[in-house]
């Protein structure tokens, strides 16, 4: 129901909205048992004319039961969403598929810089493409990032594949994801990282394959076009 409000675009996307859901479920259900049990017994209870208050110490196995069954259900419950909790996070945060494609994303105030490989699919050569607020990957493809900052705490937010992941400075942090669903979609700095934070938004745009090998030659220049090819293949540029 989540994606009905915001797309979920990642392939690990869907299983944090239903972890989102099993915690509003069994949260819920409690929230709601514990307050009807809560008036019921405010109405049953209530103070009457001639009626004398009776005194509970809770001793009684009855009484008791009252606190130890719930206590228990809930701490099943618990162990449930911390199982669910662990699954995910073991699947987004601890576990990293073969990459397709690495970006560097660069935080500063108050814009994003994004490194995008360039024909020879490597960082930190010649033909690297760089980008100010906006991100550019085919859709389908595995994508690891490099997250770096230059000045202060910042942190990268995409809310459609629900990812968020703080950038330290000194540090590259490193993290992956997988599209399902081609469009332009919003990032965000969701760590208040200075007066300018309000205006530090990006784009990511997901692209078909042919849209996106047509984008790439368009950042190509031309001569790294004609030579790259020949380079690849070991013959004379």
């Amino acid at each position: 129901m989540i994606s009905k409000y915001v797309d979920s675009v990642a392939t690990f996307s869907g299983d944090i909205d239903h972890l989102i859901w099993v915690i509003t479920a069994i949260v819920g259900f409690w929230f709601l048992l514990a307050e009807a049990v809560f008036f019921y017994l405010i109405i049953r209870y209530a103070a009457r004319d001639g009626v004398r208050a009776q005194y509970v110490a809770g001793e009684d196995p009855k009484e008791k039961r009252w606190v130890a069954v719930p206590h228990y259900l809930t701490l099943a419950f618990d162990v449930w969403i911390i199982f669910s909790a662990i699954s995910v996070w073991q699947e987004v945060k601890q576990t990293m598929p073969q990459a397709d494609e690495t970006v560097r994303v660069i935080a500063q105030q108050w814009a994003w810089t994004f490194i995008h490989p360039g024909a020879d699919g490597q960082l930190d050569t010649a033909d690297d493409i760089r980008l100010v607020d906006e991100l550019h990957v085919e859709k389908g493809k595995t994508i690891h990032f490099e997250l770096q900052s230059r000045d202060v705490l910042h942190s990268f937010s995409v809310p459609v594949f629900r990812l968020k992941q703080d950038v330290i400075p000194g540090r590259t942090i490193r993290g992956w994801f997988k599209t399902t669903q081609a469009g332009a979609y919003d990032i965000q700095c969701t760590e208040i990282c200075g007066i300018g934070h309000a205006i530090m938004p990006a784009r990511i745009i997901i692209e078909s394959p042919e849209d996106h090998a047509a984008w790439l030659l368009s950042q190509t220049p031309a001569t790294a076009a004609l030579t790259t090819p020949t380079t690849q293949t070991g013959g004379m540029p």
